[in-house]
């Protein structure tokens, strides 16, 4: 069960209270940034795929961030035959409900969903990736900052370190990673960078369209002006 989602940071600047307001760290915008969205996508494939799907998602968008059917099929395509198949998974959701307590959601719009209900998905899900901690009271042996109680373990633990609550409620890094905390942190930026594109891959091509509607309209008031005063000039 190597494969499923991702971690957290060396120090980072979350405090744990109870009853305090949960301040979500901001993530790093990876929109326009292929190579990170890449990097998002084989972050995703390799470690959350296993367990959660993307099932309203084709293999085949992927090239809407610069990769090839080729590339897809020889470094991503696991879990599907053809390029142009839905991100899904074997695991049956009864099995996932008794091995885990709960069906491990759906990915493909957990970005959307997540800011309807806290305003940015991206910064609750930069925020929640990099907010594990050792809670041996727990069945995963992980808690989570975030998401308390959560079913779902630590799975870049290994990348990251064992991070600990300290008596100060702040997260405490007491077992370092293969990562050097900025790697860590930058991996966790482009797998949510990803996840948000993956919940509206057109969102970008909507945001160009729009500037290219306004321009479009301003010059077109212009015109439409200057026909009304031509109109209306001998009519008093």
């Amino acid at each position: 069960m190597k494969k499923f989602l991702t971690a957290i940071l060396f120090a980072p600047v979350l405090a744990f209270a109870a009853g305090a307001e949960l301040h979500l760290d901001k993530a790093p915008d990876k929109s326009n940034d292929q190579a990170a969205l890449q990097n998002g996508a084989k972050v995703f494939v390799n470690y959350c795929l296993n367990c959660h799907s993307a099932s309203y998602m084709r293999y085949n968008r992927l090239k809407d961030i610069g990769l090839t059917d080729a590339q897809v099929k020889d470094n991503l395509l696991f879990t599907a035959d053809k390029v142009g198949e839905p991100m899904k998974i074997a695991m049956q959701r009864a099995d996932a409900k008794t091995w885990f307590g709960a069906a491990p959601p759906d990915l493909t719009v957990i970005a959307r969903a997540r800011a309807s209900e806290f305003g940015s998905g991206a910064d609750w899900l930069y925020t929640y990736l990099r907010s594990f901690y050792r809670d041996e009271e727990r069945p995963s042996g992980w808690n989570n900052v975030v998401f308390a109680n959560v079913g779902m373990p630590h799975v870049l633990w290994e990348l990251q370190g064992d991070q600990v609550m300290g008596a100060d409620h702040k997260l405490k890094l007491v077992k370092p990673g293969t990562l050097k905390p900025e790697e860590f942190d930058a991996m966790v930026g482009d797998l949510v960078g990803y996840l948000k594109y993956m919940g509206e891959p057109v969102a970008e091509f909507r945001k160009q369209l729009g500037v290219i509607v306004l321009i479009f309209l301003a010059v077109f008031f212009v015109f439409a002006y200057a026909l009304k005063r031509e109109y209306w000039k001998d009519i008093h």
